[in-house]
């Protein structure tokens, strides 16, 4: 009786230990790097370092190509009336952030977050709105930077253009690259030798199987813009890789 006590209490426990486990997995990742509730502004060099310090698993940023070929870390296509992909460098370098940095470039960027091993750094290619060779060029930019900076072993790439992701893998065949768009079944990623789909929650409540479509073809899942605790939970229930959000604080509570 006592043997069969304890065997039962022992699958309990392993079944308990497994959910947990497999819920801790879930890594965090910083949209825009740690802004919400630290006070620095988005894609700034503080908010780097504040998702550093607080242990995220990775700091998303994006990057634009200017006119001239130079590579500038902000979310937006414009800043302050300047459009940064049809201005100069040099009028950009002018432009500040709320706390006083300046627009940070991809070297930048690099520099500060190449500093530690940790933490890492997802690399979204912004798609142009000038043109396809616009974004293209800026992917190859892009890979040419980190690898010139020796960041091919911390920086992740993530696109909306998927012929932008292609073109990564074909400059960088060993680089995490994921698709953002959402509208591409896990099968045609994993035939492209895609690392992971990275769509929107909305996209994930909707196609639910992709999560287990996307693990069975060796792809990770990452899902944002995840803020609201109780989507966190159907995506830790769910096993997602990765989540993305722009309260860093909140999601790293859970996964603990």
């Amino acid at each position: 009786m006592k043997t069969a006590f304890f065997s039962t209490a022992f699958v309990v426990l392993l079944s308990t230990c497994s959910v947990v486990q497999s819920m801790g997995q879930t890594k965090v990742i910083a949209h825009r790097g740690a802004w919400k509730n630290s006070g620095a502004p988005q894609n700034s060099i503080a908010s780097l370092q504040q998702a550093i310090k607080l242990g995220c698993y990775g700091s998303e940023f994006d990057v634009h190509m200017t006119a001239d070929s130079s590579l500038v870390v902000n979310h937006d296509h414009d800043l302050q009336g300047v459009h940064l992909e049809t201005a100069p460098a040099a009028d950009i370098q002018a432009l500040k952030l709320a706390n006083g940095e300046s627009l940070p470039t991809l070297e930048s960027y690099l520099k500060e977050g190449l500093k530690q091993k940790k933490t890492r750094l997802i690399l979204e290619v912004k798609a142009s709105k000038v043109s396809k060779e616009h974004s293209l060029a800026l992917a190859t930019k892009c890979v040419q930077t980190v690898k010139a900076m020796k960041g091919r072993k911390l920086v992740d790439y993530i696109s909306f253009d998927y012929d932008v992701c292609k073109k990564v893998k074909e400059l960088d065949p060993s680089a995490n690259v994921a698709y953002l768009m959402g509208d591409k079944a896990p099968e045609l990623l994993a035939a492209d030798g895609l690392y992971g789909l990275d769509y929107n929650q909305a996209v994930m409540k909707k196609n639910e199987n992709w999560i287990q479509e996307a693990h069975q073809k060796k792809l990770t899942v990452n899902v944002w813009t995840v803020n609201d605790p109780e989507m966190m939970n159907w995506l830790l229930e769910r096993k997602a890789d990765f989540i993305t959000t722009d309260e860093p604080e909140k999601l790293l509570e859970k996964v603990k």
